[in-house]
């Protein structure tokens, strides 16, 4: 059995090559790793070209939220059933990604958490991961992280562009950081 399944991983390896590319640019992203990128190729293909939109494989693959509703009430949101094996491949990759220290899937599944509850947070997180392997392959792009530190200068950006704004409103701002309380 295991030399089946050795030579069977040989044999991916080998019809993969040509792909490396796609390969190592899915095996960037925070959850997946080399085996996982290898499965999602081959279920999805290199360029993911049977699909027009990130809607659509996320669809496809059964990691978009439901949402039945007819006259205003909500019936179900439940997701479509979809490829099993990339459900699979997606719900561990979510669960990788959130436990990734610094990532923005982890910030993320945070933020939602309260709202959506464990399960529903980790699966919203499925179909970014699966939205976001679409864009790598369909458009050839590479991962880029945006996580805390990314967020720590859009916060610094933030705060000069609201001060430019006081200040054009007539608002004298005082510069300068905060003085330190000695617990005395």
């Amino acid at each position: 059995m295991e030399a089946q399944i050795e030579q069977l991983d040989r044999e991916a390896s080998g019809l993969l090559q040509q792909h490396q590319d796609a390969v190592q640019r899915v095996a960037e992203v925070p959850g997946f790793g080399v085996n996982s990128a290898t499965q999602m190729i081959a279920e999805v293909g290199p360029e993911a070209a049977a699909f027009e939109s990130e809607k659509a494989l996320s669809s496809w693959v059964g990691v978009c939220p439901g949402d039945e509703e007819s006259a205003g009430e909500s019936k179900s949101t439940r997701s479509p059933k979809g490829n099993r094996a990339m459900r699979r491949l997606l719900n561990q990759a979510a669960h990788a990604a959130v436990k990734t220290k610094g990532s923005i899937f982890e910030v993320t599944f945070q933020r939602l958490l309260p709202r959506l509850q464990y399960k529903g947070a980790i699966w919203a997180i499925a179909h970014r991961l699966c939205r976001l392997l679409w864009k790598i392959l369909h458009e050839g792009v590479r991962y880029q992280e945006r996580g805390p530190a990314v967020s720590a200068k859009s916060k610094r950006t933030r705060t000069a562009r609201m001060i430019r704004e006081l200040k054009k409103l007539g608002y004298r701002i005082e510069g300068g950081p905060l003085p330190t309380v000695n617990p005395a």
